[in-house]
């Protein structure tokens, strides 16, 4: 029989506890037409050098999924506030104004948000639709732009923009069968199949996992809490004149090539940093932390 000893001391760990995950916190800022909502993590230390973070997030999700980049930068080393709003008619931020916002009315607002937190002059990252917030925000605000990360911007040609525009972000109505709801997570799961998703044909298939159901149920949650407004972003970012408005940006700017991107995107990145005054390329391989590592290399003046 194993005899034991009321007073034997534990054993020491063979490995040191990983340290506790920063923690998001969650904030609204009041706008005129309501409150953003955004995710932030604050600076490090009250003394740090590093400039804030804003990190603006695909449509038609929120800054829910912008965390574990939020996290991965913290722990690349970027010790600098690391701001993730919702943009204006996602998540769970106000309505935009208007029936037509254009990208330039939704960086108007992340500065609106910036004015409220007392920010003057920040980064600014941007995937999809947040990258056309972003390339639009360095080209409004030169003076408040540190440097400039755009993933995923290009300009369709056009014929397939205005298919896209008529299609791409249709507005559902709620009905006595729940149908919407049917439809919404059919919506984000179509996504992962098809560019465009409603030319469900055998060129437009995508080569891309699908993500598992735990991520496609809550992208489903942020279309159907934003139901009515969801579309209005996408629609600016289908119709901003990317290319052109890249001619305004005077700021360092690192355009990415994620290598599991759309080949449509990647290969936009060429015409791009023949327009951008200063701009580089990196190509990064799948997932937060090396997507992280690039951006903050980028942030420090490291080679990208």
């Amino acid at each position: 029989m194993t005899q034991i000893n009321p007073d034997a001391k534990p054993a020491a760990p063979t490995t040191a506890p990983s340290p506790p995950e920063p923690f998001v916190e969650r904030a609204f800022v009041r706008l005129s037409e309501g409150q953003m909502h955004l995710r932030i993590l604050p600076a490090a230390s009250p003394d740090t050098t590093d400039l804030p973070l804003v990190i603006c997030h695909a449509s038609p999700a929120s800054s829910w999924f912008s965390q574990g980049l939020m996290r991965a930068i913290r722990a690349a080393g970027h010790t600098g506030a690391i701001i993730a709003p919702d943009t204006l008619g996602n998540g769970d931020s106000c309505a935009p104004a208007g029936d037509h916002p254009d990208i330039a009315y939704f960086a108007d607002s992340v500065a609106r948000m910036l004015d409220g937190l007392g920010f003057d002059r920040v980064h600014i990252y941007g995937t999809h639709t947040g990258a056309r917030i972003a390339c639009e925000f360095a080209a409004l605000f030169p003076a408040r732009t540190g440097k400039v990360i755009l993933d995923g911007i290009t300009e369709y040609p056009d014929d397939l923009r205005q298919q896209v525009i008529a299609n791409y972000a249709p507005v559902v109505e709620p009905d006595q069968y729940g149908r919407h709801l049917i439809w919404a997570f059919n919506f984000c799961r179509d996504q992962a199949l098809f560019f465009p998703h409603f030319m469900q044909v055998p060129d437009r298939r995508l080569a891309v996992p699908m993500p598992p159901p735990q991520v496609l149920h809550r992208i489903t949650l942020d279309v159907l809490k934003a139901m009515d407004t969801y579309s209005k972003p996408y629609i600016a970012a289908f119709e901003y004149a990317a290319f052109d408005r890249m001619a305004h940006v005077a700021a360092p700017t690192l355009l990415l090539k994620p290598e599991n991107e759309l080949a449509l995107l990647n290969a936009s990145v060429a015409r791009a940093l023949e327009i951008l005054a200063d701009g580089q390329e990196a190509t990064v391989p799948a997932g937060d932390a090396a997507k992280a590592a690039v951006i903050t290399a980028f942030l420090t003046g490291a080679a990208a």
